[in-house]
Formats: structure tokens, C-alpha cells, sequence
């Protein structure tokens, strides 16, 4: 993503490790005010991005600049910067309201506006009635509005979040990551989390940075990344479950040719886009293998005579028992095509 109003601006960030994967001739502009998330693999090089961008790390080469300054090689106190962690990272022996305001504290602030600035914060993040209360009584998720608070009060335009969500089970992680996103609405502060939770990207992210083995796959909107994946790997990272990616043998056995695809290309079809009908009426016969009933809707996986298997979504409960023979459609405007060797989406 360029641009000229580029709130941060990295360009050609290297840093290697001997032993894993770095950052390797990474650039990227983001806007001001934005939710930026770096999503990837374990490894991938998205923390490391992180902590250059909080001068945690030194780059062996590459500049960052935040808002119009050069931070390259600046202390973190000097970047304007909050953090929020995975672990929280409070003072077990000071109060909820301590730890919000320590480092207003640190930096001098006079005791009128730390409390005005403490009543903000507790008010924004639902912590009221709190504030005398050690880290130790309180839930994962309180103590995670205790880090944001901290971060609300230090009044800084850029806000990094490394994995900050994973001590949290999965109903606290839901309502949580809607409490980050509106608190970074209501504030506009840009904000760069990382993550290796696909739903917390697409669900929070104005721009998703999908990062593979230190360099960027895709730098696009949740939606765009969905719907026109710019390889095969941000097709099987990103969706649940994952595009499925078949070879052109396979429709060697359709009933109906398709168009643009040659022995070089892998063709994609996303399982929303696969349809169920009765045997010999669909481009493919099938077998079911399983079925995973979800409430809503059915993942119902079916095996082709070749062997390959292909994920179907069905809403509500498929009345489809494993062994049945099915035909499997879909639109010629569903399919996603990409080149074998490069795994580079072709036109």
C-alpha cells in the first residue's frame, strides 16, 4: 500500500537472525488513522516487523519514518508510541489505576490531568469501580482493558499490538477484539496489531499485511484478500476452510470444460461456492466422505474418483450421509486461477 499521506512509512526494512526468519526488503505505507494487521504464520516475520516499527530491534538496513520523522534508529521512548502486549504486562503490586497512569507518572505529569486522563480511560474501556483492585483479582480480559487503558492515556497517535488477545478464551476474544476496534474508531488512532488469528484480521483490519517467511504476500482490505487471493498461499492461509486448490486433472472428469485453464494452472474454488446437486446433474460426481454440522450451515467434504477431495458449504444440516453419491457445480465466474509453479493468481 502507497501513498503520500502515510502516517508510517517503511522502506526496504531488512533484519536478519542466523538461526530463523527476519524481515526481509520490507516496505510499506500506512494511513493515518488506520487498523493495520499483520497476519501470518508462526515465523513469518510479523512480530519482528513489529518490534522494528517500536525499536525493540535494530534493522541491519531500511528506514521507518512516523509521521514525517525518521525513527530508524530511536529509542523506543522517543517514537511516540504505546504497546500493548500478549502478557499484559502490568505491575502485580500496583492498583488498576497505578498502572494506568505510571507512565504519565514517569514522565512528569502533574496529578489534575493524570486524573482526568485515568477517568477517560476507565470510562472508555469499561474499568469504572476498578480502580483500586490488584491485577490479581482481576479476569484476563479486565487485565487486558487495564493494558488498552494504559495506552489510551498516553495520548499517542500510534498504538502497537503484539498478539494481544491469545491468554483470552474464545467468548472473551470475540467481545474484546469489538472493544479494541471501537476504541481505535472513537479515538483514530492507527493501529498495528499482529496476529496469527485469521478471524481477528478479517474481522478488524482495514488492511491485512499477510506476511510469509519475512516478506509481504498481500497487502490488501480483509475483503479483497478473500475474494482475489494474489497467490495460492494467501488462498489456503486466508478462509475457513481454506480455498480448495485443485489441479486441471480434475476436470478431466467434469461433464463441462473450463475455460483458461491449462496444465500450468492450479484452479481455486472457495466452498460457499460449491454447490451440491444430484448425482450426474452437477461438472463433477463425488462420493461423501464426511460432514461437519455447524448450526447454521454444513461442511460436507466429498472424494472425486481421482481422489481429490472437495469441501462444499451447505446451509443448515445436509441430509447428505457419508458414502452417498453427489454431484458437485459451481459458477465459471467462482473459479480462482493460478499459475502451478509461481502460485502467482493469473488473469
Amino acid at each position: 500500500m502507497t501513498g503520500q499521506a502515510a502516517f508510517i512509512r517503511i522502506r526496504n526494512l531488512t533484519r536478519a537472525y542466523s538461526s530463523k526468519t527476519g524481515v526481509h526488503d520490507l516496505s510499506l505505507d500506512v494511513a493515518p488513522g488506520s487498523f493495520v494487521v499483520l497476519l501470518g504464520p508462526s515465523g513469518c516475520g510479523k512480530s519482528t516487523t513489529l518490534r522494528l516499527l517500536a525499536g525493540l530491534e535494530a534493522p541491519d538496513s531500511g528506514t521507518i519514518e512516523v509521521d514525517g520523522h525518521d525513527v530508524t534508529h530511536l529509542p523506543p521512548a522517543s517514537r511516540k508510541l504505546s504497546m500493548v502486549f500478549q502478557s499484559y504486562a502490568l505491575f502485580p503490586h500496583l492498583s488498576v489505576a497505578e498502572n494506568i497512569v505510571f507512565g504519565l507518572k514517569v514522565r512528569g505529569v502533574g496529578r489534575a490531568e493524570r486524573a482526568d486522563k485515568l477517568a477517560n480511560a476507565l470510562r472508555l474501556v469499561g474499568l469504572e469501580g476498578l480502580e483500586d483492585r490488584k491485577p490479581s483479582r482481576l479476569s484476563g480480559g479486565q487485565r487486558q482493558r487495564v493494558a488498552l487503558a494504559r495506552a489510551v492515556v498516553s495520548g499517542h497517535p500510534l498504538c502497537l499490538m503484539d498478539e494481544p488477545l491469545s491468554n483470552l478464551d474464545a467468548k472473551l476474544r470475540h467481545s474484546v477484539r469489538q472493544e479494541i476496534r471501537a476504541l481505535q474508531q472513537r479515538l483514530a488512532i492507527t493501529v498495528v496489531y499482529v496476529t496469527h488469528d485469521q478471524t481477528e484480521a478479517m474481522s478488524m483490519a482495514d488492511l491485512v499485511i499477510l506476511m510469509r517467511d519475512g516478506r509481504i504476500e498481500q497487502a490488501a482490505p480483509p475483503a479483497d484478500i478473500y475474494q482475489r487471493p494474489a497467490t495460492t498461499f494467501a488462498a489456503s492461509f486466508v478462509g475457513t476452510p481454506p480455498m480448495l486448490l485443485l489441479p486441471p486433472t480434475v476436470l478431466a472428469q467434469t461433464q463441462r470444460s473450463e475455460a483458461g485453464l491449462t496444465p500450468d494452472t492450479v484452479f481455486g474454488l472457495r466452498a460457499e461456492d460449491v454447490v451440491v446437486v444430484p448425482e450426474g446433474e452437477g461438472r463433477l460426481d463425488a462420493k461423501v466422505a464426511a460432514t461437519e454440522f455447524l448450526g447454521p450451515e454444513t461442511f460436507l467434504v466429498a472424494e472425486t474418483a481421482g481422489g481429490e477431495r472437495l469441501t462444499a458449504r451447505v446451509p443448515g444440516r445436509s441430509a447428505c450421509e457419508p458414502g452417498a453419491g453427489v454431484g458437485l457445480d459451481w459458477p465459471l465466474a467462482a473459479v480462482h486461477r493460478f499459475h502451478r509453479e509461481t502460485g502467482m493468481r493469473l488473469p
